[in-house]
């Protein structure tokens, strides 16, 4: 036997797999830890791509909008933080001209605690911190996407705009990172609409994770434009959370280089096999079983067409969109959620689409902390553990290989 750990929120379970039964496990290509975070993160704040650093950027009375991570995401702002604000205040930059901006998307409000935890304590005491609003955003034109450019009123007024972020791969986006904190991160409800809208045209055809030529990376980066993103700072990091590289500078150059860097470390080769255990790498990636898709599509090239994938994903908040919710409720078939986003989209519904069209082609079992009924609803079968799901997939064929993906919220089985 084979044992293998799989995070489950802030937990980590244990598979047992016989050793014939395993294929592989696909694990990222993670480099050595040689550097400290605080070093990689200087080091490309002092030689920014296709950009002056922040500190000759910056004057005394410059306003300063620094986009932040919400708690969905990975993204170690605590660290990212000190010394982004250090380059700024060498270049002469005031903390009461500062304004940390949480992008929510159409995330809900986070508590007090938790933007004092994700920016760090002395941080949020010291510098001005504020949710995005959606309610609260200006236009300034559209793409030519059609997609209207509306975006938080706090970060327009800024003479300086900052995004910082982690780089991963996106299911619709291509990849996270760059100027996708503007759209959707700080953007009106009705422009995120827009940009999402657009999913219902392209996702019954190929993959778009880990295309940067993504039309919605395109759109992406025309808002961002549009809006003027001055600087972006972002981050790779490991399975465990930790930083192993930073880029910083011009939002697309810079973007770019830290797609190349993403590209190395968790673009995976693999053939195909009959199943495939995939856990999101726990929390915040299974925070709920709309952010737990994005692995579950991930996973989709490392198994045979009508083969198995196990979610394993703790979705400690419930299914975490209340549109996705509803339509798992009134569409009973896979072939009705698909049918109902062709003809109508609606930002949530397309979480039902991609589950069901994925429903359709693989059997999907799915190991979380949601009521049965709600796994069943959302088109998986519920299992109770990581071994109850192995044992259902052997019990209908023995020989069954699996690839397993502890980490399937970083990671992207390309086929060979």
């Amino acid at each position: 036997m084979k044992k293998i750990p799989l995070a489950f929120g802030n937990m980590a379970l244990e598979l047992e797999i016989p050793e014939r039964n395993l294929s592989s496990v696909i694990l990222p290509s993670e480099p050595e830890i040689k550097e400290e975070a605080d070093f990689l993160i200087k080091k490309a704040l002092e030689s920014p791509i296709k950009s002056k650093r922040l500190s000759e950027i910056v004057k005394p009375d410059s306003r300063i909008a620094i986009i932040v991570s919400d708690v969905t995401r990975p993204t170690p702002t605590a660290k990212i933080l000190p010394p982004l604000l250090e380059e700024l205040h060498l270049g002469g930059a005031k903390n009461e001209n500062i304004t940390i901006v949480f992008a929510l998307g159409l995330h809900r409000l986070q508590t007090k605690e938790e933007c004092r935890l994700l920016v760090g304590k002395d941080i949020f005491e010291s510098i001005r911190c504020v949710q995005h609003d959606r309610k609260r955003c200006r236009s300034l034109g559209e793409t030519s996407f059609g997609t209207p450019v509306e975006v938080f009123e706090e970060v327009l007024d800024s003479d300086l705009i900052i995004s910082t972020g982690t780089l991963e791969f996106h299911y619709y986006a291509g990849y996270a990172g760059g100027g996708k904190s503007i759209l959707p991160g700080v953007s009106s409800e009705r422009t995120i609409l827009s940009y999402h809208s657009l999913y219902s045209k392209l996702f019954e055809g190929p993959p778009l994770s880990g295309r940067i030529d993504s039309p919605a990376r395109q759109n992406i980066e025309e808002a961002a434009k549009i809006s003027c993103l001055n600087f972006i700072l972002n981050v790779v990091i490991n399975s465990k959370k930790q930083i192993v590289a930073a880029v910083a500078g011009d939002f697309i150059e810079a973007h770019r280089k830290g797609v190349e860097i993403v590209d190395s470390m968790y673009k995976i080769p693999v053939e195909p096999a009959d199943a495939v255990i995939v856990s999101c790498s726990g929390f915040p990636k299974d925070i709920n079983l709309f952010q737990a898709t994005k692995s579950l599509e991930n996973a989709i090239p490392a198994v045979k067409k009508g083969g198995s994938i196990v979610l394993v994903a703790e979705c400690s908040e419930g299914i975490g969109d209340h549109v996705y919710e509803r339509w798992s409720r009134e569409c009973k078939t896979p072939d009705e959620a698909i049918e109902k986003f062709r003809g109508c989209f609606e930002f949530g519904g397309h979480k039902a689409a991609i589950v069901g069209r994925t429903a359709k082609e693989f059997k999907l079992y799915l190991v979380s902390k949601l009521p049965d009924s709600e796994s069943r609803k959302a088109f998986f079968t519920p299992v109770k553990s990581i071994e109850k799901a192995l044992e259902v997939v052997l019990s209908e064929n023995p020989e069954a290989k699996f690839h397993i993906m502890p980490d399937g919220g970083w990671t992207l089985p390309v086929k060979r």
